[in-house]
């Protein structure tokens, strides 16, 4: 059973979901006590004595590896944002189903493993395979009389890129229990959906893998200007102010505003902040960015002149053009939310 780590916002209690303070955000890596923690089912026991990871499909060989075995190939450490696909979800109108997360579904890990691509090379991928299908160890019931394993796919094309790691550690640290131990899938650039946690088995299969968690959730549906059960993949482009928070009441003139900002799809080139509802943005300074897949941090020294009531909108832009819609975006499954923020704040 998941621990209830303190200092995490519990969002659900069975399964266990708990969010990431934005406090533990203003960090370079969030704390692994307050990582955010997001269970479709119940915590599998796993035992690292018996534990194997099994490998085998469309391959030369099939494998089956101990953690020891894993754990003596090469090894790639990649610093990441990590964010849930329903992050922000709360904040549609009107609100989905599905897990009730607000904006603290997103933490900034490192992670520790192997290659993935070096191992699927080992074993000879086939030319003909087409994805590469990801089972973990954890299973539940779905719907009536339907129990399934929390499982994904990958693309071949994707699965072969040399960041994609088979993880056992999370900032320097073996993995918990909620965090996937013994070995989890990364994904870096990904919602986490992606990255199963405590990976049992990978099969190389030669046709689209049409499961529950691939097909039937984690896709768009009803969104506009998206393609119907369009499969939700990669982090759409997103800023956070982490502070000031709303409800702070200021008696400065001068207010130092600062946030993160990511994108899956690119880097980010630019994050602007409005305070006068949408109609002029001004530029925040951006930091020198720590790794490719870490979050962009910013900041802005904001200067009044009279007390009142202020509203705090921030926005950013990656490097192939994407830039947050100023309206939430809404999806009948609650997915991929990366509106606008909005932070309201009392000056005295």
């Amino acid at each position: 059973m998941a621990s209830k780590r303190a200092g995490l916002e519990v969002v659900t209690p069975n399964p266990y979901n708990a969010g990431t303070p934005f406090s533990a955000l203003t960090s370079d890596l969030t704390a692994g006590n307050l990582v955010y923690v997001r269970n479709h089912f119940p915590v599998p026991e796993m035992d690292p004595d018996s534990w194997k990871l099994i490998v085998h499909g469309s391959l030369e060989e099939s494998l089956s590896l101990s953690l020891a075995e894993i754990q003596s190939r090469p090894q790639k450490t990649v610093t990441m944002t990590l964010e849930c696909a329903g992050n922000g979800r709360t904040s549609m109108e009107p609100r989905p189903g599905g897990t009730p997360w607000d904006y603290n579904a997103v933490s900034i890990v490192e992670f520790t493993g192997t290659p993935l691509s070096s191992l699927l090379e080992e074993v000879g991928i086939q030319e003909a395979a087409r994805e590469v299908v990801f089972i973990g160890s954890d299973r539940g019931k779905v719907s009536q009389g339907r129990e399934v394993a929390y499982t994904r796919s990958l693309p071949k094309e994707v699965a072969m890129k040399p960041d994609i790691l088979l993880a056992w550690e999370m900032n320097g640290h073996p993995l918990s229990a909620e965090h996937g131990f013994p070995l989890r899938l990364v994904v870096p650039g990904w919602y986490g959906m992606a990255s199963v946690k405590w990976l049992s088995e990978i099969s190389v299969v030669e046709e689209p893998f049409k499961g529950f968690f691939q097909s039937e959730h984690y896709v768009y549906a009803e969104e506009e200007g998206t393609a119907e059960g369009e499969p939700v993949r990669q982090i759409r482009v997103r800023s956070l102010i982490l502070k000031p928070e709303t409800g702070t009441e200021y008696e400065s003139e001068v207010i130092e505003i600062a946030g993160i900002a990511y994108s899956g799809e690119g880097e980010i080139t630019k994050v602007e902040l409005s305070f006068d509802a949408d109609n002029s943005w001004e530029p925040a300074r951006l930091e020198e960015l720590s790794s490719t897949y870490a979050a962009q941090r910013w900041s802005f020294a904001w200067v009044l002149d009279q007390p009142g009531v202020y509203n705090i909108l921030s926005r950013a832009t990656d490097s192939v053009g994407n830039t947050q819609p100023i309206e939430q975006r809404w999806n009948r499954l609650g997915y991929g939310n990366n509106g606008i923020q909005e932070v309201i704040i009392t000056i005295e």
